[in-house]
C-alpha cells in the first residue's frame, strides 16, 4: 500500500492533485483546504489512503497522519464513502471533526458536502468514544503538508477554523516552527 508521497505538483484542481514522483504523476484526491494551498511547481508531502475496489483504485491525500486516521475511522461508518469522509476533513479539519462528534453538534457535521442529517447523527453516535482519538490524531499526527503547513496544522489543533489558520499562516513570517506559530497568532488576535 502507499502511505505517503512526496514530489512536485504537475497539475491541481479544487479537490485533487497530480503528484510526480520519481518521474510517475499520481492523481490524488485532496480536500479543498489543501487544493487551494498548491499551485503547479510546488514541492509537496502527503499522508496517504489508498483505496482498492472491484473498478477502482483511488488515492487519498492528507496534510498530516492525524487527518488520513481520521478518514479511516469515519470511513468505518455506515454511508460515509472516501469522498464524504474527505469533504468532512476539508470542511472542519480533523480536530473540528472531533469537537463537532464530542458536543453531539450534527449540525456542524451536516455543514459538508454529502452530509445530511441522518449521517451526521449516525456518525456523533457510532463515534462519541473515539472523538479524543480523532482530536489526538490531529494534534499529534505528524505535519506533512507544504511548506508551512506545521503552522495551518498547529493552529487547527489550537481550535481556529482552517481558513482562519491558513490566512495566519502566511503573516508567519520566517523563523522556527515556535516562532512562525507566535506570529502567527499574533495576527490573529488583530
Amino acid at each position: 500500500m502507499i502511505a505517503q508521497l512526496r514530489g512536485e505538483v504537475w497539475e491541481a484542481g479544487a479537490n485533487w492533485v497530480v503528484l510526480g514522483c520519481g518521474g510517475v504523476g499520481y492523481d490524488v484526491h485532496v480536500p479543498p483546504s489543501v487544493a487551494i494551498q498548491i499551485r503547479p511547481g510546488d514541492r509537496l508531502n502527503l499522508s496517504v489512503r489508498m483505496i482498492v475496489r472491484e473498478d477502482d483504485w483511488s488515492l487519498y491525500g492528507f496534510e498530516s497522519a492525524g487527518e488520513r486516521h481520521a478518514f479511516d475511522l469515519l470511513r468505518e461508518i455506515k454511508g460515509c464513502g472516501p469522498k464524504t469522509c474527505l469533504a468532512l476533513i476539508g470542511h472542519l479539519g480533523s480536530h473540528g471533526v472531533a469537537r463537532a462528534i464530542s458536543m453531539q453538534d450534527t449540525r456542524t457535521l451536516a455543514g459538508a458536502q454529502g452530509v445530511g442529517p441522518r449521517l451526521a447523527e449516525r456518525i456523533c453516535a457510532e463515534l462519541k468514544d473515539k472523538a479524543g482519538e480523532l482530536g489526538a490524531g490531529a494534534v499529534l499526527g505528524r505535519p506533512v503538508g507544504t511548506e508551512g503547513g506545521e503552522v495551518v496544522s498547529a493552529l487547527v489543533a489550537l481550535g481556529y477554523r482552517r481558513q482562519e489558520a491558513e490566512v495566519a499562516e502566511r503573516a508567519s513570517g520566517e523563523g522556527t516552527l515556535e516562532e512562525r506559530v507566535k506570529a502567527a497568532l499574533r495576527s490573529l488576535q488583530k
